[in-house]
């Protein structure tokens, strides 16, 4: 059997799965299709919340990140999975003890203000939307390399299957499916993963074969890795080389962002009881982390395997690198979808793959006859290319291509969720049409879904920019929006419906106005107002890390306002204080 049947097969199996499970949990009331009716089992709500949150950029992308830049964007590991914590410990059962479907909900409902729900409604869809490009962006991909169709019809499929299980199931559905897709997406990760640790380090796990021995050099595989990187002018894999100073806002961002994430937050309503609303957090934390903890490996065993495959002999001499017409069938299949590309600049026919901006390599360089980096490589191909770098088994490729669909769909379905919620729950129910009926309220929310859908569609057939772009975005826009406010909701009785308007809007304006002016409007180049380059940065901080300093400003501007004007109401104050406080606990007594 050829390799395109059989991924044909397997994708089309893990399709019936998702179209199986959304016919038989068909939402039919809007509770059911907001909050899954919340009877969601604190475990199963853990691996769906893994699935929502383990998206195309953490399936596809994150390893690639690591695997070309090493040490420093451990970032991503830190920031992401911190912001689990944060869930757990600050928010998610205090949202859940409140008892309503959205984050809007929330917000409005805390700050006595359909204004302040109509800002948080805002907030949410520039977050899902902006976030939504890159999950709609690796379907695309996904589909382009494995199913062999062109990126167009693959995201038109893949808009096609989000529908039928988000439109008909709502949460309840998506929660589900999810749910399987979890199970989709850690199986089509980690086996790939297990067999390349085995044939570098003969280690079956590959956080441990990581630090262990490479197996053919007898060296340490990272010691090995930090020695053919730095032979061909790259940074040393497992050093420490960008500002500390930016890493740490960086992290930060991510933290908070990942707390403040709508779609992630929507999960924690879901289930029974407000226990299980931390408990929920606790295994969504231990699911992600059995991906999380492999990805590093991933990475760099990746890239070892890559540098291996076009460095064949010693560094500068006639036959030490890759004949370009002796490539493997790997990069003929990754050169057809234009995702890895090469040129032949010095005209000798063979593959050169270094580091032509280090200066220092520059002379070396020029002594071998090289005339600069031969090889494009798009970092998100990298999980996806894996294993037939690795030469593994045509079922082990088509098992990576369901797992890529099932990470981007999934959180797709879920930002998506949050979309149409907003829209029918907190606009049309809420502030236009009081008055509407459960049954026109949830036809509502699927005419919603429709459009939301039909939007991503649109978006990730025109990008506005790159993938990575749009979702750090996605991260710093949470971060400095909803992320104070939902805190100071939970936290402080002194905080009004002015100040939390205030902060919102700051917060907002701020993150996009300095992220634009550095990257352009919606990524465009050329519409920067400044160079991206550290030298213009403000203090030397990144548009990348700035959703923490736009959090900062939030927190100031809603205290300045609060302090300005009237204390909220007493009921308001008291409606804190039930949320904060367990209902039926008693007082503090010496023992």
């Amino acid at each position: 059997m050829d390799q395109t049947t059989l991924n044909y097969i397997v994708v089309g199996l893990s399709f019936a799965l998702y179209f199986g499970i959304a016919i038989w949990a068909r939402a039919g009331s809007t509770g059911e299709f907001y909050a899954a009716g919340r009877g969601v089992h604190p475990v199963l709500n853990g691996m769906a919340t893994g699935a929502d949150w383990m998206s195309a950029a953490s399936f596809i992308s994150m390893a690639g990140l690591i695997a070309f830049t090493g040490y420093d964007n451990s970032t991503f590991l830190m920031g992401w999975t911190g912001g689990y914590v944060l869930l757990a410990m600050l928010l998610a059962p205090y949202l859940r003890k409140f008892g309503k479907y959205t984050v809007p909900e929330f917000i409005g409902d805390r700050f006595y203000s359909t204004a302040a729900r109509v800002v948080a409604v805002i907030c949410l869809i520039v977050i899902s939307v902006t976030y939504v490009i890159g999950q709609m962006t690796g379907v695309g991909v996904t589909f382009a390399r494995f199913l062999e169709v062109d990126v167009t019809t693959g995201l038109l499929i893949g808009s096609a299957v989000v529908f039928v299980y988000a439109v008909l199931g709502g949460m309840k559905g998506i929660t589900y499916t999810q749910v399987a897709q979890y199970c989709v997406l850690i199986t089509a990760y980690t086996i790939p993963a297990i067999f390349i640790s085995i044939a570098l380090t003969g280690n079956a796990i590959p956080p441990l074969g990581l630090f262990g021995d490479h197996t053919e050099s007898g060296l340490p595989l990272l010691t090995k890795l930090d020695q053919v990187v730095t032979d061909l002018g790259f940074a040393s894999y497992t050093g420490h080389h960008s500002n500390t100073f930016n890493m740490f806002l960086f992290t930060m961002s991510l933290m908070i962002g990942t707390a403040g994430l709508p779609h992630v937050i929507i999960r924690f309503f879901t289930v029974p009881k407000v226990a299980d609303a931390r408990w929920s957090a606790g295994w969504a934390l231990v699911f992600i982390a059995l991906l999380y903890l492999t990805a590093p490996a991933v990475g760099a065993m990746a890239r070892l395997n890559i540098m291996d495959t076009i460095q064949t002999g010693e560094v500068g001499s006639p036959e030490g690198n890759l004949l370009y017409a002796e490539r493997p069938q790997w990069i003929k299949n990754w050169e057809e979808t234009g995702l890895l590309s090469f040129e032949d600049k010095n005209g000798d026919g063979r593959i050169q793959f270094y580091n032509d901006k280090n200066a220092d390599f520059a002379s070396r360089a020029e002594e071998f006859g090289w005339a600069g980096n031969e090889l494009s490589v798009n970092r998100d191909i990298l999980v996806l290319a894996n294993p037939e770098i690795a030469q593994l088994p045509g079922w082990v490729i088509a098992l990576v291509a369901a797992g890529g669909l099932a990470a981007a769909l999934s959180t797709a379905a879920g930002l998506l969720l949050a979309i149409s919620s907003a829209i029918s729950h907190d606009l049309v129910k809420s502030v236009f049409n009081p008055e509407i009926s459960e049954k026109g309220e949830l036809m509502t929310a699927r005419i919603a879904m429709t459009g939301a859908i039909l939007l991503a569609t649109y978006l990730g057939l025109n990008p506005p920019g790159f993938a990575a772009q749009t979702v750090a975005l996605a991260f710093g826009l949470a971060a400095a929006s909803i992320f104070p406010a939902l805190m100071m909701g939970i936290f402080s009785k002194r905080i009004n419906s002015k100040g939390a308007i205030a902060g919102m809007l700051v917060g907002l304006v701020l993150t996009v106005g300095y992220v634009f002016t550095y990257l352009g409007m919606f990524f465009i180049p050329g519409t920067n107002i400044l160079p991206n380059t550290p030298d213009n940065w403000l203090f030397g901080i990144s548009p990348a890390s700035f959703g923490t300093v736009g959090a900062v400003f939030n927190f100031l501007a809603a205290y300045v306002v609060s302090m300005q004007t009237e204390e909220p109401p007493q009921e308001i104050q008291d409606l804190v204080e039930s949320v904060r406080v367990p209902r039926g606990a008693g007082g503090a007594t010496g023992h």
